[in-house]
């Protein structure tokens, strides 16, 4: 659904897109202008008036710094449909007019190649990164235009879309390429959906279906490639351009790269219905799930190259589990919830919202994590060459920094994820209070979601209709809960089945019917698969969607030493941190310090002191102090 079509209603998400309006979409805005002290200068609004020839010099930043500009332009749209604000349209106004006037005759948008000479463009399709630019750009405009209705920065971008259309093809004289980076294929997919012009998808399905088959342009980048690469992490798989789309299995390369490719797949097979696209989709998916990805949802287990390694390499304190491939695992798993209505992929964005994305943004929305680990001791980190990827604390902008914009639009568009439905179904994914209409049986029905989630487990719904009607009534049971009850107008219900996740409820419902879904939420103990290095005799910790961490400012330095007593007592409590909502857990412990005169000595049965081990939500860590140690797995008893 279209974010505009939702109403946010009190609680979590209401809360995070308020602080998205008064605090991220502004303080973002002034970085990308140069105004904010003390962090890296960004210089992307300054390229695109040089590009407009209204400023002199030439363009600062990264090769692919036009992309801050597309996602702060896309989150700012979606903020618009939350709440109207005349002085943010105007800032909006004025980007786009930059952006038209920085367009060629021909019709291309680039600045970084404007400043390089737009006969140089599609030079570096490897690292160039100019179709993912236009990819962004062209999701900026349909946001906009959905937000506002104003087409200018629309048929902007339709003009660009049209150059890219003649330049690149199957045909003789064109060019046999793709971008190094995906991120147009699924631009162009929304492009031809908004647009109603299938031109646009024929030329995604190109991009799709001519990737690993041919060298591109600089020819650098294929396995049959003459050069030889750099490092053996940087060859054609790190681009995803090592095989065709329809012989992929494992999810591998760059983490980012790979989600937006996996996305653009799901488009594809959308359209085309084609069974092996969803073959290849699936075990994709599944290799992901099963292997290659954190609990708190974080990807790509190794640094150099951001990338994906091999299965089970998941370690916690080397990790790269970058905010965007997070935010890229929500766009791809969306996409197969609207294919295959399994809730596995709802858990999966759910599993992001609450965790691996969302840890991505402090709670007062001006710091940010590029970098998410699951353990982090600040002395180490800030040391070791082979952590120097690692934040101890939150930052308030980076050279490159295509994660807070991303997290803003991701957090602004999270009306999207909540319901889908069809003429006589309707599917409940995401516990977010919201209202909604939806029409159902021939008639709108109102749908009014309040619930206190993801802090408790109770979510009440209204339905609002005219007349009576007979329709079907899916609630995702996410993968954690064990138990629940669901009511309806105040009586237990069990006339209902389980289909792939979803507890659904046929009957005739008429007008004001209300139902209860009672999720329980106790505090649970997660173990890993033993083949994961360095997790044996560990658990982390879960209640809910919600992944729990120990910090330092909690539980004093050295938090190697502490153990959980699993079979011990444990106490949620509600309060505040840094002003903002939380859960704790106060849980039984020990603190086990060994210190010997030689460093290494003969075991011996070591004293234990009895602790209280407290615990936060894993997303709101590294918000009280900096440099804290924090983790994720602990050992248990």
């Amino acid at each position: 659904m279209n974010p505009k079509e939702i109403t946010l209603l009190e609680g979590f998400w209401r809360n995070r897109n308020q602080l998205l309006a008064d605090v991220i979409i502004p303080y973002q805005w002034d970085t990308l202008n140069n105004r904010t002290e003390g962090v890296p200068l960004s210089h992307a609004v300054e390229n695109f008036r040089i590009a407009a020839k209204e400023l002199q010099g030439i363009p600062g930043g990264t090769i692919f710094q036009d992309s801050d500009v597309a996602k702060w332009i896309e989150a700012a749209s979606y903020s618009l449909m939350f709440q109207p604000n005349h002085a943010l349209e105007t800032s909006i106004d004025e980007l786009v007019r930059l952006i038209e006037k920085s367009q060629h005759s021909n019709g291309y948008v680039n600045t970084f190649f404007t400043a390089k000479g737009i006969e140089q463009r599609w030079s570096d399709l490897e690292m160039g990164h100019e179709l993912y630019c236009a990819g962004h750009l062209i999701e900026a405009s349909i946001a906009y235009y959905q937000a506002t209705g104003k087409r200018v920065l629309m048929d902007v971008m339709i003009r660009y879309a049209n150059l890219i259309a003649e330049e690149f093809g199957p045909e003789e004289g064109k060019l046999h390429a793709y971008d190094g980076h995906p991120e147009i294929e699924i631009a162009l997919y929304r492009l031809a959906d908004a647009s109603d012009d299938n031109r646009y998808r024929n030329l995604a399905d190109y991009f799709m279906n001519i990737r690993g088959t041919v060298r591109n342009k600089n020819g650098s980048i294929n396995a049959d490639g003459a050069r030889k690469p750099k490092s053996r992490w940087f060859e054609s798989d790190y681009f995803l351009a090592d095989k065709p789309i329809r012989s992929m299995t494992e999810v591998n390369g760059h983490a980012v790269r790979a989600m937006y490719l996996y996305a653009g797949m799901a488009d594809q097979y959308r359209r085309t219905g084609e069974p092996e696209l969803w073959e290849k989709l699936t075990a994709l998916w599944n290799n992901l799930v099963q292997k290659r990805v954190y609990i708190t949802g974080g990807i790509g287990s190794q640094s150099h190259g951001e990338r994906f390694t091999v299965d089970y390499d998941l370690p916690p304190d080397r990790g790269y589990t970058e905010t965007c491939a997070s935010i890229g695992l929500v766009f791809w798993a969306w996409r197969m919830s609207c294919i295959d209505v399994d809730s596995r992929y709802a858990d999966m964005i759910e599993k992001e919202m609450y965790n691996g994305a969302l840890s991505g943004i402090s709670l007062d929305g001006k710091a940010y994590f590029y970098v998410n680990p699951l353990e982090i001791t600040p002395r180490i980190a800030t040391f070791r060459q082979d952590m120097e990827h690692v934040l101890p604390h939150r930052a308030g902008w980076f050279d490159c920094a295509c994660c807070p914009t991303n997290i803003a639009r991701l957090i602004g568009s999270i009306g999207k994820y909540i319901y889908s439905f069809t003429d006589t179904h309707i599917f409940i994914h995401q516990y977010i209070s919201s209202e909604t209409e939806v029409p159902l049986g021939g008639q709108n029905i109102t749908i009014l979601q309040e619930t206190n989630y993801p802090w408790n487990g109770e979510i009440r719904l209204g339905l609002q209709m005219q007349r009576e009607t007979q329709a079907t009534l899916s609630l995702r049971k996410p993968a954690w809960c064990d138990a629940w009850t669901l009511l309806i107008n105040g009586t237990d219900w069990n006339a209902w089945y389980l289909e792939k996740g979803y507890i659904t409820i046929d009957r005739k419902w008429v007008p004001s019917d209300t139902v209860v879904f009672r999720l329980e939420m106790p505090v649970k103990c997660i173990q890993a698969d033993s083949r994961i290095q360095g997790y044996g005799g560990k658990a982390a910790l879960m209640r809910g969607p919600l992944v729990y961490c120990l910090e330092e400012i909690d539980n004093g330095p050295q938090l190697q030493e502490l153990l959980i007593d699993s079979k011990g007592n444990n106490k949620v409590e509600e309060g505040l941190i840094q002003s903002f909502p939380s859960t704790t857990i106060l849980l039984d412990g020990y603190r086990e310090t060994v210190r010997v005169d030689n460093l290494y000595e003969p075991m011996k049965q070591n004293e234990r002191k009895q602790v209280q081990v407290k615990a936060i939500p894993y997303f709101q860590w590294g918000n009280r102090a900096k440099d804290q140690e924090m983790r994720v797995w602990f050992r248990i008893v």
